[in-house]
């Protein structure tokens, strides 16, 4: 089966004027470049429908996520983005963010040898990322250590293909089928399980927070599951609330601790996670 992003298409050409390309992921629907030129350094996506495998159902929406991704960002007032259709989907193209991910910033908190305790002053600049997009209506429903990119200025959080808050365009619009089940409060998986979808929220966006400050940290989920259990093992451990007797070591442990309740209104706000942060 020949690779359906194999080559940026002529309308993103077009539209990025690049000098210098290459791509630097293709997962699941998704292709990712890095792309400089005269008009600027972006993160170009490329969208297009997952056919059904054997291993894999089909999902037709995630050739919509680009652009719908694409329409929030121009919304939240983000400039240089663009967003439009290819032959095989959707595309959008956005200032690209330079430094690690929370992940990889925090690989020194995992050593077994002398590891670093995880720095408040890093938590704090994702936790204001992410109080700035609750600020302006949305809830991010994606939010994982991949989307915290801490940059040398600011932490600026990524992928917001499957935010809710706000308008988006019908046409690229699809429901929310809940998100990588390490980072899902136990509310989203439970409606998911119930009815194949659910509805992101603030109280599950300070949950994911939680579980990927956790993760970054300690390399332990905030669950414990079989790693190659299906997705529905996977939510319903996550319902049954089998937590792991894990914690975030230093001042951080108490409020992650929080942050992961299981009940929604027993968690901080993100506010007052930024304000226990400060």
């Amino acid at each position: 089966m020949s690779d359906p992003a194999e080559e940026l298409p002529v309308v993103v050409l077009d539209a990025v004027a690049p000098t210098s390309q290459r791509r630097i992921l293709n997962r699941r629907g998704s292709a990712v470049w890095e792309v400089e030129g005269d008009k600027g350094h972006f993160a170009v996506k490329l969208g297009y429908p997952i056919e059904a495998t054997p291993d894999w159902s089909a999902q037709p929406w995630t050739a919509h996520a680009p652009a719908r991704e694409g329409s929030i960002l121009y919304r939240l007032g983000v400039e240089g983005v663009s967003y439009g259709e290819w032959e095989r989907g959707t595309w959008n193209a956005q200032p690209w963010r330079e430094g690690p991910d929370l992940y990889d910033l925090w690989a020194g908190c995992r050593r077994k040898e002398r590891p670093i305790e995880p720095h408040v002053e890093v938590a704090l600049s994702c936790a204001e990322a992410l109080a700035s997009l609750h600020r302006a209506g949305w809830s991010h429903g994606d939010v994982q250590p991949a989307h915290f990119i801490v940059g040398p200025t600011a932490t600026h959080l990524i992928d917001l293909a499957l935010a809710r808050g706000g308008w988006v365009p019908e046409g690229h619009d699809f429901p929310y089928r809940g998100c990588l089940v390490h980072y899902e409060a136990p509310e989203i998986s439970a409606s998911v399980l119930a009815i194949g979808e659910a509805e992101p929220s603030p109280e599950a966006d300070v949950y994911a927070l939680g579980a990927s400050l956790l993760i970054s940290a300690t390399g332990w989920r905030a669950v414990e599951y079989p790693d190659d259990a299906p997705r529905g093992v996977q939510r319903q451990a996550i319902v049954n609330g089998k937590r792991r007797k894990v914690s975030v070591p230093g001042k951080l442990g108490a409020l992650v601790d929080g942050m992961l309740s299981y009940n929604p209104g027993e968690r901080p706000t993100i506010a007052e996670v930024v304000s226990a942060l400060s």
